[in-house]
């Protein structure tokens, strides 16, 4: 194939899967994931020092990435592209974090001398994004109700209902390693049943 003779042999296998992706293959998406998941993964904890933060971030950056694998261009490899989604993702959730934690610390002084404290959530969304926002979060319900019951309740904890992974350990009298494990488990069934459902959104 002529657009990508000059790529690395490695940047053309996975240009192979990409293709393979394109046409629902889910072997194709496990493979890319495999192959990169690690390195996106230190790369978002080098960025943002927490584990869980780390976590999170590394799923996303897959997520964005196979949403928009119509998107890439082989003019260069698919590691350069995932890892500056990966990269502008985290970016972006450092700016967000900043935001809020302004915000909810120091709130903003009204005329009258008062201080309001700001609604952090409030801000993220403009009312088209919040109106896709919503039929995510309902389209996320609707998996997460399929997931089995203990998966379930770490990801309604999680991300719902937004507790520490220290609180969900302490809730359900969990070792917080077993929360983490079946959490980032999850994550991985939730990510497939995304990817294979995500024309409904």
């Amino acid at each position: 194939m002529v657009e990508n003779e000059h790529l690395s042999d490695k940047a053309k296998h996975d240009f192979v899967l990409v293709e393979a992706a394109k046409e629902g293959k889910q072997a194709a998406y496990a493979e890319l994931m495999d192959r990169y998941k690690e390195s996106i993964y230190y790369m978002m904890l080098k960025m943002v020092k927490n584990q869980d933060d780390a976590d999170d971030l590394t799923i996303e950056a897959f997520g964005k990435a196979f949403n928009r694998l119509d998107q890439y261009s082989p003019s260069f490899a698919f590691s350069t592209w995932l890892f500056k989604i990966a990269s502008n993702n985290c970016i972006d959730f450092i700016r967000k974090k900043r935001v809020q934690v302004l915000s909810m610390d120091t709130g903003i002084t009204t005329s009258d001398g008062e201080t309001r404290r700001i609604d952090a959530k409030s801000m993220t969304h403009n009312p088209e994004e919040s109106l896709i926002y919503g039929q995510r979060l309902v389209h996320m319900r609707l998996l997460v109700s399929k997931l089995k019951p203990r998966y379930k309740e770490l990801v309604e904890k999680r991300y719902f209902e937004e507790l520490s992974y220290e609180e969900i350990a302490q809730q359900l009298n969990l070792p917080l390693g077993t929360v983490k494990a079946q959490l980032f488990r999850a994550r991985d069934f939730l990510a497939n049943m995304m990817e294979k459902t995500k024309d409904t959104i």
